[in-house]
C-alpha cells in the first residue's frame, strides 16, 4: 500500500510495485487540521482500514526523513519534528511502515515508470502543490531529502514565493507565476545542469497553462507521466524494495555457547 501525506490530503491505493499501476482506486480523506502525529495517525488508519489492509505500507512525508525520524515540517504540524513516524503510525495501524520524503517518492516513480525511465545524468523532480518538493537522481540514483524549495530565492523561501498555493493566495494568472516558477527553475538548472526536469504534484495536470511562460529554462520540461499518483507509487515502491533489503541482508552470526 502507497500512502501520500499532502498539506491538503491524505491519499492511499494499493500498488503493484512491479507496473507502477494502481490496483484500486485512490482513496482520499482531508489532511486534518493542525496535522499532529495522532490525528495524521487516526487518518492513515481511517485509509488502511478502508481497504482492509494489514501489509506493509510506505508513506510518502512532506518532510526531510532520516531513519524515520521527522526532520522538518514546512507545510505539516511542527510537533511532528524529531517524532518517530514509522513507530506512531505501526502503533495505530498494526501496519509495518517504511517513510520516505515525498518529493523523493514522486522521483522514485518517475524514473522507474514515467518519463525519467532509463535516463542518464542528472535528472530532477519538482512537486508543485502547498510547498515545492525536489528530488535528484543521478543516472536513477536518488540524493534523498534535497529539499531545494526551501533554499532562499531574492531573500525569499522559494517555496513562499512560487507554490502552487501561493498562486492561489494571490490569485496570480498563470502567465504571472509561471515567470516566478520559471525564475526558480532557471535558478536549480544553473546549479545542477539536469539533463531533464519533471514536474509533479497538483499543478502537474495544468502543464499546458504554463509551459509557453517557461521560455527562460533550456532544461526540457515534462509534466510527470504519473501526475499525481507519483506520490502513492513511489512509497509503494519504497516499501517494497525496503523490505527486498532487509530479506537479502544476512543475519548476524550468533555468539558461540
Amino acid at each position: 500500500m502507497g500512502i501520500d501525506f499532502g498539506g491538503s490530503g491524505i491519499k492511499g491505493a494499493l500498488i503493484d510495485t512491479e507496473t507502477g499501476e494502481l490496483t484500486t482506486e485512490r482513496y482520499r480523506i482531508p489532511t486534518p487540521e493542525p496535522s499532529t502525529p495522532e490525528a495524521v495517525a487516526e487518518t492513515i488508519r481511517q485509509l488502511t482500514e478502508h481497504f482492509n489492509y494489514k501489509g506493509r505500507m510506505g508513506v510518502a512525508f512532506p518532510a526531510a526523513v532520516q531513519a524515520g525520524i521527522i526532520q522538518t515540517a514546512a507545510n505539516i504540524d511542527k510537533s511532528w519534528i524529531g517524532k518517530d513516524a514509522p513507530a506512531i503510525l505501526e502503533e495505530k495501524t498494526g501496519c509495518d511502515t517504511i517513510i520516505i520524503n515525498d518529493a523523493d517518492a514522486a522521483g522514485l516513480a518517475e524514473m522507474r515508470f514515467g518519463h525519467g525511465r532509463d535516463l542518464k545524468g542528472v535528472g530532477m523532480i519538482v512537486t508543485v502543490g502547498s510547498g515545492l518538493g525536489t528530488a535528484l537522481f543521478t543516472n536513477g540514483v536518488l540524493m534523498p531529502n534535497t529539499e531545494l524549495g526551501h533554499i532562499y530565492y531574492k531573500d525569499k523561501i522559494a517555496e513562499k514565493w512560487a507554490s502552487d498555493a501561493t498562486r492561489k493566495k494571490k490569485d496570480l494568472s498563470w502567465k504571472k507565476w509561471a515567470k516566478r516558477f520559471g525564475k526558480y527553475l532557471h535558478y536549480m538548472e544553473q546549479l545542477f545542469y539536469p539533463e531533464l526536469i519533471i514536474i509533479g504534484g497538483g499543478a502537474s495536470k495544468k502543464f499546458n497553462k504554463y509551459e509557453k511562460y517557461l521560455h527562460k529554462v533550456r532544461t526540457r520540461i515534462l509534466p510527470a507521466y504519473l501526475q499525481n499518483h507519483a506520490g502513492i507509487i513511489g512509497a509503494a515502491i519504497e516499501a517494497k524494495e525496503t523490505e527486498h533489503k532487509q530479506e537479502e541482508e544476512p543475519q548476524k552470526a550468533q555468539p558461540a555457547e
